[in-house]
């Protein structure tokens, strides 16, 4: 509930109170010590407009609507008032006196085989649902400040000379216009670039080192 923004837990005759002090809820404890218990299921959802259950269905004949949870999501989202999501036990789910407190029925699309889900899977599935945004996923990066063509070109040069004492360019020209096509295909932004010309020059002076120092 906290990770998605969800602050109002209400439990309706909980087998205990231990929840309240569940150390696995990291940044999330006044959720939990805020938490209201209710003898009924009317009573905590009395002042809700929109009562909507959960169920994996089963085999049992269910008298409300059904709705996989893409279309719930969005009518829950557009309802004006009060909202409540119901979920039953993790055993046995909600019993058929608590759906019909319920206004419809809300599923999430499981595989036939295995249709029943933990708990805690099932809240957090349903919530990111809820304040799931379509048009964030379709927004477009912070783009980086393209590499200039100087430092792509100091880029080759170095590439070069390091393959060049490698033993790896035999005809240097050819080579030359090889990675300077290569590199722009790369299309590095500033940063990318001021990275490999680092470790380009730090490779250089390796080689540069173990050339100088005498040998034995």
């Amino acid at each position: 509930m906290s990770n998605f923004g969800f602050t109002d837990l209400r439990l309706v005759n909980p087998y205990e109170v231990a929840f309240r002090e569940a150390r696995s809820a990291v940044k999330s404890q006044k959720i939990l010590e805020n938490a209201r218990e209710f003898p009924t299921l009317a009573e905590a959802v009395a002042d809700c407009s929109l009562i909507v259950g959960t169920t994996s269905r089963g085999r049992r004949a269910l008298e409300h609507p059904l709705r996989r949870l893409e279309l719930g999501g969005r009518l829950i989202k557009k309802h004006a008032g009060p909202a409540a999501l119901l979920f039953g036990s993790e055993k046995f789910g909600l019993s058929n006196a608590d759906m019909s407190h319920c206004h419809w029925l809300l599923r999430i699309p499981t595989r036939e085989e295995h249709g029943s889900m933990n708990l805690g899977q099932s809240v957090a599935v349903c919530l990111y649902e809820l304040i799931r945004n379509p048009a964030a996923a379709k927004a477009t990066p912070e783009a980086r400040r393209a590499a200039r063509a100087a430092d792509l070109d100091r880029l080759t040069e170095l590439l070069a000379q390091a393959l060049d004492q490698a033993g790896y360019v035999h005809r240097q020209e050819s080579t030359r216009l090889k990675l300077r096509r290569l590199i722009r295909r790369m299309d590095l932004n500033a940063h990318d670039a001021e990275v490999w010309l680092g470790m380009l020059r730090q490779i250089l002076w390796k080689f540069s080192a173990a050339s100088d120092s005498p040998r034995k």
